[in-house]
């Protein structure tokens, strides 16, 4: 796949399957968010809807978008070298405003993902020139770190209140973490003031920072390293000379995944080290159901490397993936009014929130498809450009170019 690094339109510089893959990530997340705030209990072939949202589509399309966002971060950094422009002033206010829009999403709308990108985007800039080993290396540390947090949080209680008082604490701060969650969801689900419900995520969220676990690398953070390094290794500029590292990725998602949901749950939930409990259940943060995303996000660089001709016929997708960041808005915008008791308070059996899914995405591909006939970028993401360079892009109307541009 070329990458036209040298085109003088914005538009012209993107990677067609980066936009696919968004598309199709804002589909996953539509449906993982009707099916979390609107699902009735549902019984035979309905059934299966909602299986088949948990278990092949819940933690994958998030992880896609963490995906990404290490992947864009790679090109940011590509782009501002090959100009030889200043890079880390310009990432770290592109973060600020993310944070902004991530406020807004959280306290406004109550989904939280933007925020933590924002956070943990932030350490990238440390690493950004570690050599491949390195990066794998502290991909495989940060994914252990939860373990080793847990691990080390018990044994210093342990040292300092005994075994008793160890277990009591650890009791304690799982009741007081599930008794503010509970709060939040009661506020979100029968509470029918907007100003009660806003008030109420601003406390989670005060809350939720100000725990130490914040501060310990996640999943987020594992996978914008993985992104990086997918750039770096030229998955997305060669993928036909990359074939064996994208198939082992993709195996290592089916495998994890499979693992996650035949094995874990069929072993101890602890093992003991001088009775401090290691957690076996949880994968130790390396096996997981939501490197599955690995899988998809290959399929689609290998359909779409093999076969050219696909990245027209997923136009749609690509349409919605280049206005990602609007579309997300769009979409927990309604969802949050559709869903909330403040809102109409929407409940559907399974069959109909897919269709739901799949109109809610074609209003987003229709508002996209129009929009970029006439705009450079987004709204949302000329705001966002804005906010990063620090004055107000060119949003004159351009002939919109074809999704098919950048494929090979």
């Amino acid at each position: 796949m070329a990458y036209a690094d040298r085109a003088a339109d914005p538009a012209a510089r993107r990677i067609a399957t980066l936009d696919v893959l968004r598309g199709f990530a804002l589909l996953g997340m539509i449906l993982v968010h009707f099916h979390q705030k609107t699902a009735l209990p549902a019984s035979g072939p309905e059934e299966l809807i909602g299986w088949v949202t948990w278990v092949g589509v819940e933690q994958k399309a998030w992880a896609t978008f963490a995906f990404l966002f290490g992947v864009g971060f790679a090109v940011l950094l590509r782009r501002a070298e090959s100009r030889g422009a200043p890079f880390v002033a310009l990432y770290l206010r592109r973060l600020v405003a993310l944070a902004l829009f991530g406020v807004v999403a959280q306290v406004a709308f109550g989904f939280h993902i933007l925020l933590e990108y924002a956070m943990w985007g932030v350490p990238l800039l440390l690493v950004r020139r570690w050599p491949t080993r390195s990066l794998v290396a502290l991909a495989v540390l940060c994914a252990l770190a939860g373990t080793i947090y847990s691990v080390a949080s018990q044994s210093r209680d342990r040292a300092t209140v005994g075994p008793r008082g160890a277990e009591a604490a650890a009791k304690e701060r799982t009741a007081a973490a599930a008794a503010r969650w509970k709060s939040l969801k009661a506020a979100e689900e029968t509470e029918t003031s907007y100003a009660i419900v806003v008030a109420a995520r601003l406390r989670h969220a005060a809350w939720m920072y100000s725990r130490p676990e914040v501060l310990v690398p996640g999943t987020n953070f594992v996978l914008f390293l993985v992104g990086l390094l997918a750039l770096r290794r030229g998955v997305f500029d060669e993928p036909r000379r990359h074939v064996r590292l994208i198939a082992g990725a993709m195996t290592f998602g089916l495998v994890s995944w499979a693992a996650s949901w035949l094995l874990l749950d069929r072993l101890p939930g602890h093992f003991a080290v001088r009775d401090v409990r290691v957690p076996l259940r949880s994968g130790l943060g390396l096996v997981a159901d939501h490197w599955l995303a690995l899988t998809y996000v290959g399929a689609i660089v290998l359909l779409l490397a093999y076969r050219p001709a696909w990245t027209r016929r997923l136009a749609a997708f690509a349409w919605a993936g280049r206005m990602a960041l609007t579309n997300y808005f769009v979409q927990i915008v309604l969802l949050d009014w559709l869903t909330s008791a403040y809102g109409v308070g929407l409940e559907l059996r399974p069959l109909l929130y897919v269709v739901g899914t799949l109109l809610l995405f074609a209003l987003e591909v229709v508002l996209s498809r129009i929009w970029l006939a006439r705009f450079r970028f987004g709204p949302l993401e000329w705001l966002w450009r804005s906010l990063t360079y620090g004055h107000p892009q060119p949003m004159r109307p351009v002939v919109m170019p074809s999704p098919m541009h950048g494929a090979a």
